[in-house]
């Protein structure tokens, strides 16, 4: 297994950001973009050791903090410099170079950069440039520039650990990229697809994209349902918009489908908007003998108006009889094609009470069913 270090670049002060504590150090959504960088290297499996490059100045900030930590240098590359000295004596295969002011990296950029040192010597993270881009001295166009080929940085940065090494040796510029550096040795640099959402932070308004970016601003609801309905006489019960063959059916206003009015009544619970009987009170006639799917597609409809989407649905059906099993993959398709989501985030299971109460006696059937709604 190949031994890979990461030397994350927390040692600028972050001027342009403003405010008096430097960019890395500010809390977003109460964690600072430093501590979410390393938590992610953390996360990752690959990951066998994390450097965190700081100023002397920020030594106090780094007591709890899951990394080795090395001084820094007034000079981005001199902070990398020292870092790579720190892994010397026991050079990894590979290290990768972040800047800590990127708190929104995912894993799987980390994992694409990794997989392309395989053939490279050296690999990056690259978002393709979409915006048209112009020259324009004083404020004022002059000329278009051609974007074909044209990409925009991202870390980490991989690289072999003593081809990275070497490079910094023998250059003589003071490059605020490693891939520069890279670069000027002969080394070549593959790009790994990017991530929007991996964004350095530089100006005061990139605080407010990242945090966006990290979904600290995500409206999420979470509904909760509950319904029983006792048997009555007949040959099926309705279950999720399945009939399932059974001695006795259910008895209700509508057609009694449990499982779909808990999934309903979860729904209208995470929109606070009351429960079924506010919607479709059962004094109306019009309601009698109801297909379910009405209330079901009424609760979807509302949530999309209010800018809802489903995440997902777990149902708990209750009984001793029938067996839920069987029919539960039917009920799950059925689910997906009322509410348009998708068959994998729907969950549909059984459960007894071990011959005990309502259920148990084998008087009825009840339905717990959990929802999650998020913001579009």
């Amino acid at each position: 297994m190949l031994d890979i270090a990461v030397i994350i670049v927390a040692a600028g002060r972050g001027l342009r950001a403003g405010g008096a504590v430097p960019k890395q150090w500010v809390p977003l959504a109460g964690i600072s973009s430093v501590a979410r960088s390393i938590a992610t290297f953390q996360d990752h499996p690959a990951i066998s050791r994390i450097l965190l490059v700081v100023q002397p100045d920020d030594l106090a900030r780094t007591d709890r903090l899951a990394a080795e930590i090395v001084i820094g240098g007034a000079e981005r590359y001199l902070s990398v410099q020292a870092g790579l000295a720190a892994l010397a004596d026991t050079p990894p295969d590979l290290v990768l170079i972040h800047d800590a002011a990127r708190p929104a990296l995912t894993g799987r950029v980390i994992s694409d950069v990794i997989a392309a040192l395989d053939d490279f010597p050296a690999a990056a993270p690259g978002l393709p440039v979409s915006d048209s881009l112009w020259r324009g001295p004083d404020g004022v166009v002059s000329a278009l520039e051609d974007r074909t080929a044209l990409y925009r940085a991202q870390t980490p940065q991989g690289f072999h650990f003593r081809a990275l090494q070497k490079a910094y040796e023998s250059s003589e510029t003071a490059a605020t990229d490693d891939v520069a550096i890279a670069r000027a040795a002969g080394l070549n640099v593959k790009i790994v697809p990017g991530d929007p959402a991996n964004i350095k932070i530089t100006t005061p308004e990139d605080f407010a994209r990242v945090e966006r970016a990290l979904g600290a601003d995500m409206d999420i609801r979470i509904g909760n349902g509950f319904d029983v309905h006792a048997f009555e006489p007949g040959d099926h019960v309705v279950l999720c918009g399945v009939k399932v063959p059974h001695d006795r059916s259910l008895k209700g206003h509508s057609d009694a489908d449990v499982g779909m009015h808990a999934i309903t009544d979860a729904l209208y619970g995470a929109m606070a908007e009351g429960d079924i009987g506010r919607h479709f009170p059962p004094s109306e006639a019009r309601w009698k003998d109801a297909d379910s799917a009405v209330f079901l597609r009424h609760a979807t409809t509302l949530s999309d108006k209010k800018g809802l989407t489903i995440s997902n649905i777990d149902l708990t059906l209750i009984c001793e009889r029938p067996k839920i099993t069987p029919h539960a993959k039917t009920m799950i398709e059925n689910l997906a094609k009322l509410t348009g989501l998708g068959a994998d985030r729907i969950s549909v299971k059984a459960t007894t009470t071990e011959e005990r109460g309502f259920t148990g006696r084998g008087e009825g059937i009840a339905a717990l069913a959990s929802v999650v709604l998020v913001r579009k």
